[in-house]
């Protein structure tokens, strides 16, 4: 008898169609990519070689290895760019559409904004209004269980970490004002 496939097959109505414009061509991303990728080696290159790129007396001075790490970093992104832009063919296929795009941002956002609360609100806090909010904004579920579930998860981290193996976590004024 033979073995039944298993394939798992997720049917999103939401999913960004190949209809939507596009924003950008992949020869557009990968020649900001070498140019970022050159700027920071240059600056890098430029501090380690003002804190010392040399050899003294005694050794390496504290920028040799990451100076020469710089000149491989912009050797290579120049490589890159000159392959790239040797490459006559204007005719790139699509890197993201303007749905893929608005999905990315609806991810991207809400954890940069998690990344600052945590300074301001604490970590236990930030990781519930993010769960929280992912939970009823994207993914649609009803408040009650989105709730239920961030201060569920918030709970467990704070035992987890706080409390069983005492490790110091970014606090805010909800842990100052019960005494952690």
């Amino acid at each position: 008898m033979p073995e039944p496939e298993s394939e798992v097959a997720v049917d999103d109505s939401a999913a960004p169609g190949s209809t939507s414009p596009a924003v950008t061509s992949d020869r557009a991303v990968e020649v900001v990519v070498y140019v970022v990728l050159l700027a920071l080696a240059v600056v890098l290159g430029y501090d380690n070689w003002r804190s010392g790129m040399g050899w003294a007396k005694d050794g390496p001075q504290s920028g040799y290895l990451p100076f020469y790490l710089c000149v491989i970093l912009a050797g290579a992104s120049l490589f890159g760019l000159g392959a790239i832009l040797a490459r006559r063919s204007q005719s790139s296929k699509v890197f993201v559409r303007r749905d893929q795009l608005r999905r990315v941002v609806q991810v991207f956002i809400p954890t940069l904004l998690f990344c600052l609360f945590t300074q301001w609100l604490g970590l236990y806090v930030a990781s519930f209004l993010l769960i929280a909010g992912f939970m009823r904004i994207i993914g649609r579920i009803a408040l009650w269980k989105s709730l239920l579930t961030a201060a569920l998860f918030a709970l467990v981290m704070f035992a987890t970490f706080d409390v069983a193996f005492d490790v110091i976590m970014p606090k805010g004024p909800i842990e100052a004002f019960f005494g952690r």
